[in-house]
């Protein structure tokens, strides 16, 4: 698998990552060691995690397979902090004891001395410089080695960036993690210029529009997806409407005259798109993550890609700005 540059750092990853948030939970670790296994057979290195997922489950997977089926140095390894569920209500805090806590958590339940990345996972009410400063410090222990943030808006990631960037020693943020699909270009008016303006790359999560780009939802919900499952048809159903039909059925199209599948053009068109460094494929067995390791040397046509832009929004206004940089 081809890699790219994340960002403007140093930082080196495979253009497709593995995400993990049903580890522990809806993949069990029988699936999610077949799927890492195959992941890193085809030269997949990044794997994205969290505390949030599967309440740690996700990263004790990942601690004992890089002990038993891999080496720690096969994978950069992703993780985040200042998010959790407690008592069954989500919570953010992103104070720097809080932050602190996770990170160091995260590494025993990794059983690592070091992440690759550590990201704040989402904006909170502490003060963004002791949050920052949370980041520097982790840096400055050899806990992580490069840091960034996830689910910031356009003006959160901006203010972010400069304020690490105003000083010297601080440690630049070198991704943001957000939504970003055919089914989710919102990122396009201010996310993504803002991660572009300041050299971070961006890590798409949902890159298939929360599985209904693959089209198994265009004649109703099938019995086993996340769709029809009491915890997860909240996070589908924003995407079971006309327009998203709409979409979908485009990229259905595409995919006859292709000869690819739904899942596999809608990667496509996020993983090349401009400032992307790797979608996080959110696929929940090895047969469903199998299509997306045979693309990599896979492109859409042009005329697609326009065809894409042009009925789930528009024309991506950043395929137009200067590249100087981007990977």
């Amino acid at each position: 698998m081809q890699t790219r540059r994340v960002g403007h750092s140093g930082l080196t990853v495979s253009r497709l990552g593995l995400g993990t948030m049903t580890w522990g939970g809806d993949t069990p670790t029988s699936d999610a060691r077949a799927m890492l296994r195959a992941f890193v057979e085809a030269g997949g290195t990044l794997v994205d995690t969290a505390p949030a997922y599967g309440h740690g489950a996700a990263e004790k997977i990942i601690g004992k397979l890089i002990h038993t089926d891999l080496r720690r140095d096969d994978l950069v390894i992703a993780t985040k902090g200042g998010f959790g569920v407690h008592n069954g209500r989500r919570s953010i805090n992103t104070s720097r004891g809080a932050l602190l806590d996770d990170l160091t958590a995260s590494l025993r339940r990794l059983h690592t001395d070091h992440v690759d990345l550590w990201q704040v996972h989402a904006w909170g009410d502490a003060p963004l410089e002791e949050t920052l400063a949370a980041l520097d410090h982790a840096v400055g222990q050899g806990m992580a080695r490069y840091v960034g943030i996830s689910n910031y808006i356009g003006w959160q990631t901006a203010r972010a960036a400069t304020w690490q960037q105003a000083v010297p020693g601080r440690n630049p943020l070198v991704s943001g993690q957000v939504e970003y699909s055919l089914l989710a270009r919102r990122a396009e008016i201010e996310v993504l210029p803002a991660l572009r303006a300041h050299g971070m790359g961006l890590f798409p999560w949902s890159p298939i529009g929360r599985g209904v780009l693959t089209g198994k939802y265009r004649s109703g919900t099938p019995r086993d997806s996340r769709g029809a499952s009491d915890h997860f048809n909240w996070f589908v159903e924003p995407y079971l409407e006309s327009k998203s039909r709409a979409i979908t059925d485009a990229v259905v199209r595409a995919a006859e005259g292709l000869d690819l599948s739904p899942e596999q053009v809608a990667l496509l068109w996020v993983r090349d798109a401009p400032v992307v460094t790797a979608p996080l494929l959110g696929a929940r067995t090895a047969d469903q993550l199998k299509p997306y390791l045979e693309l990599d040397e896979r492109e859409l046509p042009e005329p697609i890609v326009t065809a894409l832009d042009d009925v789930s929004g528009g024309t991506n206004q950043l395929r137009a700005m200067p590249t100087a940089g981007d990977d």
